[in-house]
């Protein structure tokens, strides 16, 4: 199976937050070059670049409640989910719908009870090395398909599956980096 087809999510504790009496939710779901929990075995960083194919190509990008498609709240097409890119990661702001949903979370983030966020990706590129003993993964260039507010974080080994058998080219006996690099990228180009 083709690793594009897979997708990945990542949680990112942050300062989520609801705007006073506004209705608009705003927050980062991604932060860049900052190194992740450990992830399985390894650790990853967002590089600020791997957002820009997403940016660029303003990919239709929606905005869900803990990865659920039937409590959506925003998307980029709409005009209800704006992203950009500044100093600290992926920024968003979210218009949510006057839905159940949406009133249920966005209460949850006016009173501090849900702080983070969440991001569904492909993989197009990505670079491995070692730091410590740790393998690092550093994502270079991804497509984003959603972003979330979470509860909590939720790294089933299928949210990470993609990267796994990434790692697993990356520590098999005798493979350098750049031979895991070639393995990894042959992958995605099926």
């Amino acid at each position: 199976m083709s690793g594009v087809s897979e997708m990945d999510r990542r949680y990112i504790p942050n300062s989520l937050r609801a705007d006073g009496d506004s209705r608009k939710i705003r927050g980062h779901a991604i932060v860049f070059d900052t190194k992740s929990v450990n992830l399985g075995g390894f650790r990853e960083i967002i590089r600020k670049e791997a957002v820009d194919r997403t940016i660029r190509e303003a990919l239709d990008v929606r905005a869900l409640v803990d990865h659920d498609s039937a409590k959506i709240l925003g998307r980029t097409r709409a005009g209800t989910l704006a992203l950009r890119v500044d100093a600290r990661g992926l920024a968003v702001e979210i218009d949510p719908p006057d839905t159940t949903a949406a009133r249920d979370i966005l209460e949850s983030v006016r009173r501090g009870d849900v702080t983070g966020m969440s991001f569904a990706f492909r993989t197009l590129e990505d670079d491995w090395h070692m730091e410590e003993g740790e393998p690092i993964r550093e994502v270079i260039d991804m497509t984003i398909s959603e972003v979330s507010i979470v509860t909590f974080p939720a790294y089933t080994p299928t949210d990470v599956h993609v990267a796994m058998r990434s790692l697993t080219a990356f520590q098999a006996n005798g493979m350098t980096i750049d031979m895991a690099r070639k393995v990894h990228k042959t992958r995605l180009a099926r």
